[in-house]
């Protein structure tokens, strides 16, 4: 199935295994490499830069032909380890870079004087124009079904919009659980798919057993919006525990977003609170069950290894 991204990434199946924090490691990775995709890791599922270093060591030792990988880069002031996190993916060297949550200008020029792809999440046809002003290779166009952070229009209209005003490849990012929902996507116009949710139940995945389960045993009416996690609103599944606690953001909340001098602080604050406490509910036992995932686990029904999620995605 040849297309842009094919081609660009030279891999078999215009797919690329999206980031997902906690989720995503180098075994899934490697699997992805096998099956003829693409895969991505957030770098900030590394605590130290060694560490990161590594995997990029691991996975340029283990790439295969057809296979393609990258990393993700929050490249807004809530990750203090941005810049390090990019010196490091560049001294190394992998094929792409994906940007989230920020300007990817100063990404774009550093990646590119050593042969690494930018690829940009955006949400609407303001910011893909931006990221294709400062040299983007290819736009995540994220719509309303993606997990994690989403945005608010339909796969169709979005994909639509931004292929009719942009000249780059648009990779289409939330809705994908089976091969029909990719081949919807292509009909749309887009150049492939971003896919993470139906991966959180795969057997290569360093997430808990309860998550994985979760994934199978939840469906597409159990996912809601939440603006408690990152401060960003964000897609979890309904547990006990989030209708507990509410989805949306406190008074007080609100009222420091609202003050131009502390509403930095604020942010990475409740990023780091966030964080850790997605990073608990997915790695350990603990009744605060704040599971990121999108709708597409409809199509979830069994934990697998990654290869044969692959294989039901590609038919």
């Amino acid at each position: 199935m040849a297309t842009e991204l094919t081609k660009l990434l030279n891999i078999k199946h215009p797919i690329i295994q999206a980031p997902m924090f906690l989720v995503s490691n180098v075994a899934m990775v490697k699997e992805a490499m096998k099956g003829g995709i693409a895969g991505c890791i957030p770098a900030l599922n590394y605590r130290t830069l060694e560490e990161l270093r590594e995997a990029l060591k691991e996975l340029k030792e283990a790439k295969v032909e057809g296979g393609s990988f990258g990393f993700n880069l929050i490249v807004n002031k809530s990750n203090v380890k941005y810049r390090a996190q990019l010196e490091v993916i560049c001294e190394e060297g992998c094929d792409f870079i994906i940007t989230s949550l920020g300007s990817p200008e100063e990404t774009i020029k550093e990646a590119h004087k050593v042969g690494i792809k930018v690829f940009c999440d955006v949400v609407d046809l303001k910011f893909a124009k931006k990221v294709e002003g400062l040299g983007a290779d290819a736009i995540i166009a994220v719509n309303d079904q993606a997990g994690g952070h989403r945005g608010n229009l339909s796969p169709k209209d979005l994909i639509s919009e931004l292929v009719s005003h942009c000249n780059i490849p648009i990779i289409s990012a939330g809705g994908v659980g089976q091969k029909e929902d990719i081949d919807r996507m292509l009909s749309y116009g887009a150049a492939g798919v971003s896919v993470g949710s139906p991966f959180i139940a795969s057997v290569e995945a360093n997430v808990t057993e309860e998550y994985k389960q979760a994934c199978v045993e939840y469906g597409a009416d159990d996912i809601v919006m939440t603006e408690r996690i990152s401060g960003t609103p964000c897609t979890v599944i309904n547990t006990p525990y989030v209708q507990k606690i509410g989805t949306k953001a406190t008074w007080l909340e609100n009222l420091l977003n609202k003050n131009r001098k502390l509403k930095k602080w604020v942010k990475m604050i409740r990023f780091s609170i966030g964080m850790n406490a997605t990073k608990n509910a997915a790695t350990k036992a603990t009744y605060k069950t704040v599971w990121v995932a999108g709708p597409s686990i409809e199509h979830t029904d069994a934990i697998l290894p990654t290869k044969r999620i692959i294989q039901k995605l590609t038919g």
